[in-house]
């Protein structure tokens, strides 16, 4: 796939153009503003990784501008804001998906397949996941569970995200240290059991029907036994 890059810490540039082109990506790169918008204006792309924050014109105003133009090439956002108010203004600026520096390059790349996949389907964005009566907000980054809201952690949303994307289904203990902590070797902790045993007292406790199971010598599941 080709992808455009623009972004000016040339750090971060390096890091991101090795490891797409790594990855088989054919990569094109922008250090300012300006250049990415004219790249992206005159470039066919499968997909764009903006920086939020560039010299000359910033990322939401390059976004804004091709979307005006009606080109919707998938557009992944990278910003040190990571806030919800920066989240939600970013993806209804135009982007598809957000993610917040410092990140995971696994991250990176399952976000830029699962963009790259949605475009050539032509599927929309998925905004709203649920399971029973448990609801999480991708934009908005809330979870509720019958009308009620429930405060979690990054690193508990981004657990509840995959079991919720997996409900019904049994995941593994090296599936979430894979995919949530992107450890790819067992770091022999109990990590994911005191993670779970949180997530588990917010989302389940208080509540007549428990969602979240543990299926012993399998991992866990996200049920609906309604």
């Amino acid at each position: 796939m080709r992808v455009l890059v623009i972004e000016d810490d040339q750090d971060v540039a390096d890091y991101l153009n090795k490891g797409l082109r790594e990855s088989d990506y054919v990569v094109d790169h922008a250090t300012d503003g300006k250049e990415g918008m004219t790249m992206a204006a005159s470039g066919d792309y499968d997909v764009m990784i903006i920086d939020r924050m560039l010299p000359g014109m910033d990322g939401l105003n390059i976004i804004k501008t091709i979307r005006a133009t009606g080109n919707q090439t998938p557009v992944l956002i990278l910003s040190a804001l990571g806030d919800v108010d920066a989240r939600v203004e970013g993806l209804r600026g135009g982007g598809d998906d957000y993610l917040t520096k410092p990140f995971s390059f696994t991250e990176l790349l399952a976000r830029l397949d699962v963009l790259a996949r949605r475009a050539r389907s032509g599927g929309e964005t998925e905004t709203v996941l649920k399971v029973a009566d448990l609801e999480m907000d991708l934009l908005a980054r809330t979870v509720k569970r019958n009308g009620m809201n429930i405060d979690v952690q990054p690193r508990e949303f981004r657990l509840l995200e995959y079991l919720m994307r997996h409900a019904d289904q049994v995941v593994t203990r090296t599936m979430l240290l894979e995919k949530v902590w992107d450890y790819h070797f067992d770091p022999q902790t109990n990590v994911i059991d005191v993670h779970i045993s949180r997530l588990r007292s917010k989302i389940d406790k208080g509540f007549e029907k428990p969602l979240l199971q543990t299926i012993r010598g399998a991992g866990y599941m996200l049920r609906d036994d309604s």
